[in-house]
């Protein structure tokens, strides 16, 4: 694979050695965990300094793309979805970035009594009647993740929409809805025999818990979505800078 940095660019050239990498990771030759070339020969068919290289590898070995160890060099990392905070993505657009290719195993979409949580956020009494979506989510070889979401009884959904679609683009397409915030909070637990038999795990092993509080760009509440994923397969990075 041919990767050449553009001098005349003004994109940074860390950033453009970054765009080449994350181009390299997605190539059939890497994503099975392969070495990256040697930094010294990565430098010199980018001509660029070893120091501009390694700003944009230690982005990707942040975000959990790349594993460098002493001794051996710097490989692609093939085992876990990374995502991170920051300027939100759905699951569908995340997925897209990392260039994975993602599989519904089970779908279901019904009408059912709110639940506490949910309906304290919408701001609704309980018993109330939403919709209530169930994805089985991963990769072609298994699936890694268990979704679901209730939604603001406001919102006119029906069980005759194609949810094979993006989520948040059937509620902007069809019903002028834009996804804008999302407040999360992630947590660990042990998946219970639900859990564990919708992941293919063990009753009993860890999973991370990731709740996602969704708003309009109104700021009214449409979404309440719980996804379980297995961890060995799922990693959340946050990016912080201190204050001076």
């Amino acid at each position: 694979m041919k990767l050449e940095i553009d001098h005349r660019s003004q994109t940074p050239l860390h950033k453009q050695a970054e765009s080449l990498i994350r181009e390299l990771i997605n190539h059939p030759d890497y994503k099975s965990g392969k070495l990256l070339p040697r930094e010294i020969e990565l430098s010199e068919q980018l001509k660029i300094s070893r120091n501009t290289l390694r700003q944009a590898i230690n982005t990707l070995v942040t975000e959990g793309l790349l594993v460098r160890k002493k001794g051996v060099g710097t490989r692609v990392e093939n085992k876990r979805i990374f995502t991170g905070a920051g300027n939100w993505l759905s699951f569908s657009e995340e997925m897209r970035i990392l260039g994975i290719e993602i599989h519904n195993f089970e779908l279901q979409i019904f009408r059912q009594e709110v639940s506490a949580e949910a309906a304290a956020f919408f701001d609704i009494e309980q018993g109330t009647k939403v919709m209530r979506l169930e994805r089985l989510r991963g990769k072609k070889e298994y699936p890694f993740v268990y979704f679901t979401s209730e939604f603001n009884p406001e919102i006119p959904l029906s069980a005759s929409e194609n949810y094979n679609r993006p989520l948040y683009e059937i509620l902007e397409s069809d019903y002028g809805i834009i996804a804008h915030t999302s407040k999360e909070e992630i947590s660990a637990t042990a998946a219970d025999h639900f859990i564990a038999s919708k992941l293919d795990v063990k009753p009993g092993v860890p999973i991370l818990v990731r709740k996602r509080f969704v708003y309009d760009v109104y700021n009214n509440p449409i979404e309440y979505n719980i996804g379980c994923y297995r961890a060995d397969s799922f990693t959340y990075t946050i990016e912080s800078k201190r204050n001076s």
